[in-house]
């Protein structure tokens, strides 16, 4: 088997339609309104509601995928070793475990969709977290999969638990406080690695965080995801404090989420001047 497989050789059938991450970023429907504030769409009074739930739904059930993927290929890809190149035996455990998760979670998320009245592949998948998941370095991957993409699923699935107890269904509630546990327990084990392995290797320990950093930017989508009201996705401050992220680390992903916020911003007010608005 090969190892370290291309995104564009991941089995999907016929009715999968992928994306560009840069088409989900720059897609002016994610950007700020004329008013310069967000559009959450996750307010049960919001008329857009329950499209918007649909479709993080569906992604969610693409992103378990991948993840599932991920976790897979990372069992694969190293041989089995301390060494640079390698990840150690206890490590490929605990992404073994992982991969028994997430295929859970793709079966839950299939009742979900269906759940919730939507098909799939109704709406399209982009595949930055399986790409995170190629990165030959696997403390890397380590960081760009299991502390922040994982810690982005932290985010959305207690924003969605939140959302099915704000609109009256126990399902929804109880399967996204379901998978919210073990994806508490998958960047925890994202933490831990990353410290143990990076102990003696602070430069080490510093490039997989810049990584981490650049990934947790691309997918706050221009404020998707923050604290304040207007943001669609809150961060979960407990849920991560219990994944292993310190104060400085939660501050500093508010950071991250303002800065894409503000990007948004000024891509909204260069296509509005462009345009004559």
């Amino acid at each position: 088997m090969k190892r370290i497989l291309p995104v564009d050789e991941l089995a999907r059938d016929s009715r999968f339609k992928r994306i560009n991450i840069e088409e989900v970023v720059f897609d002016p429907r994610n950007a700020v309104r004329d008013d310069r504030s967000m559009r959450n769409n996750f307010k049960p009074t919001d008329p857009e509601a329950p499209d918007a739930s649909r479709q993080l739904m569906h992604a969610i059930f693409v992103g378990e995928i991948q993840a599932l993927e991920g976790a897979g290929r990372t069992c694969w890809d190293f041989d089995t070793g301390d060494g640079r190149d390698e990840a150690p035996f206890q490590l490929k455990l605990d992404m073994a475990r992982q991969c028994w998760d997430e295929s859970r979670h793709v079966e839950i998320s299939v009742k979900l969709t269906e759940h919730m009245g939507t098909e799939i592949g109704e709406f399209a998948e982009q595949t930055l977290l399986y790409q995170a998941a190629c990165n030959p370095d696997p403390v890397l991957r380590l960081t760009g999969v299991n502390r922040a993409l994982e810690g982005l699923a932290i985010d959305v699935f207690n924003t969605m638990r939140d959302f099915g107890t704000l609109t009256g269904d126990p399902i929804l509630e109880f399967c996204e406080d379901w998978m919210l546990a073990d994806e508490v327990t998958h960047v925890k084990m994202g933490s831990d690695w990353l410290r143990r392995i990076t102990a003696n290797d602070k430069e080490r320990q510093q490039q997989a965080l810049e990584f981490q950093r650049t990934i947790d930017k691309l997918f706050s989508f221009g404020g998707f995801r923050g604290e304040s009201e207007e943001n669609p996705v809150h961060l979960a401050r407990r849920f991560r404090e219990m994944a292993g992220f310190t104060e400085d680390e939660i501050t500093e992903l508010v950071d991250v989420a303002a800065e894409a916020h503000a990007e948004a911003i000024a891509r909204s007010e260069a296509a509005a001047t462009a345009s004559g608005a």
